[in-house]
């Protein structure tokens, strides 16, 4: 009879799903959390907020896993330094730092840190804007390698420096360098492949099958490709340009298709086979760096050009048709993720929202201002804590467990 219990308390530990939130776009890389039971009900000031930190300029969202919180900022100086933060998740309290010398980069905008590191086991792996790439232990932050990988490669660095986070796919590790990525052994550094010098673009590599072959969906400079993870061949490539050269969002693959959109450059469906537009889709919204999330057959995204709030709109679409189903001003050109069934919203300015993931019309269920000055930065749930940051580096851990 013991044994049986036993059996069965393993069983419904093992069938709970994980709540950490180890790289960019989560575990399952689509904006979606599988965390449930979280709170959405706070008085009219927000959840309560557990600790803050101040992280120094950049647009970096967060990873945590492991009772970790790892991120990063710059500390503002023209020829100053980047540092890569680990914070206790309870707490806030800085377990390790590792600086490096970076420029702040502030052309055309506030500049610092741009990528998200990448938690994997007892690593932490992360590409700064001028192809500086670190292998941090987890525990301690002693850095097991690192590479100069423009001076290594003789890639181009983008005009907005490397902004993609590192993606792990077994043995490998791909990076949005180069003209069609770069792969590294994740365990010594060593370039495994490499697909041309010319310049990266800034969104994070998805991953999919292929006919079997694991691939990734990669936003390069003007065009989408599939590329394979093992040997960085090219399966198919599309031209796909946006204004400035500024393909940043993630791709988002769902249902045997990959979503890409940019600055100005209107939401395109291409077929993960062999790179055609899907037919029976046509929109009119462009989400310039925050990639949506699919719920319930509706992409939900934000539309709108960057420096321009008064124009951005938080939309649902229908995901077969690219119709809009409603759109709301007010937020900007904020930035979301989803969560047992709801989105999870930060406006441009810092107003943190619950909304219902409703195809019919926006239905807001909490709403709140958290953060002052520009937030770019997708929030993050993670183990009962929302993530939210702004651009000069101002953290808050809200307390949305519910406890």
């Amino acid at each position: 009879m013991r044994s049986a219990v036993c059996l069965a308390l393993l069983a419904a530990a093992l069938s709970t799903p994980a709540t950490d939130w180890p790289r960019f776009r989560g575990p399952d890389l689509n904006g979606v959390s599988r965390e449930v039971g979280w709170s959405s009900t706070w008085s009219a000031d927000g959840p309560k907020v557990a600790w803050r930190a101040k992280l120094g300029v950049g647009f970096a969202s967060v990873v945590a896993s492991q009772g970790r919180v790892i991120t990063t900022g710059h500390d503002g100086r023209a020829k100053g330094e980047a540092t890569i933060w680990c914070l206790d998740a309870a707490t806030g309290k800085e377990l390790w730092k590792h600086s490096y010398a970076a420029p702040l980069g502030n052309k055309y905008f506030e500049g610092g840190t741009t990528g998200t590191p990448t938690i994997e086991g007892d690593r932490v792996y992360h590409l700064s804007r001028l192809g500086d790439f670190f292998c941090l232990e987890l525990a301690t932050g002693k850095v097991v390698y690192q590479k100069q990988l423009v001076t290594e490669l003789g890639v181009d660095v983008p005009e907005w420096g490397f902004a993609g986070s590192p993606l792990v796919e077994g043995k490998l590790i791909i990076l949005s360098v180069g003209s069609h990525g770069t792969a590294l052994d994740k365990a010594t550094g060593k370039v495994v492949w490499q697909n041309g010098k010319g310049s990266a673009a800034y969104a994070t590599p998805i991953p999919f099958d292929l006919d079997g072959t694991r691939c990734v969906a990669l936003l390069t400079h003007r065009e989408c490709a599939a590329v394979e993870v093992a040997t960085g061949k090219v399966r198919w490539a599309r031209k796909f340009v946006s204004a400035y050269d500024t393909n940043a969002g993630a791709p988002v693959v769902q249902d045997g298709v990959v979503l890409i959109s940019g600055e100005t450059a209107l939401a395109t469906k291409l077929s993960l086979r062999d790179g055609a537009p899907v037919a029976g889709w046509k929109s009119e919204t462009w989400t310039q760096f925050n990639a949506g999330v699919v719920l319930g057959g509706y992409l939900y995204t934000f539309h709108g050009q960057a420096g321009k709030p008064a124009v951005g709109e938080l939309r649902c679409l229908d995901w077969q048709t690219g119709a809009t189903k409603w759109a709301q001003k007010g937020m900007g050109v904020g930035s979301l993720m989803a969560a047992d069934g709801k989105l999870i919203v930060l406006s441009e300015t810092g107003e943190i929202a619950v909304v219902a993931a409703n195809p019919q019309k926006f239905e807001a269920l909490a709403r709140a201002q958290v953060l002052g000055k520009k937030c770019w930065t997708v929030p993050v749930l993670a183990n009962g804590r929302l993530y939210v940051r702004n651009v000069p580096g101002e953290l808050l851990a809200l307390d949305v467990s519910g406890k």
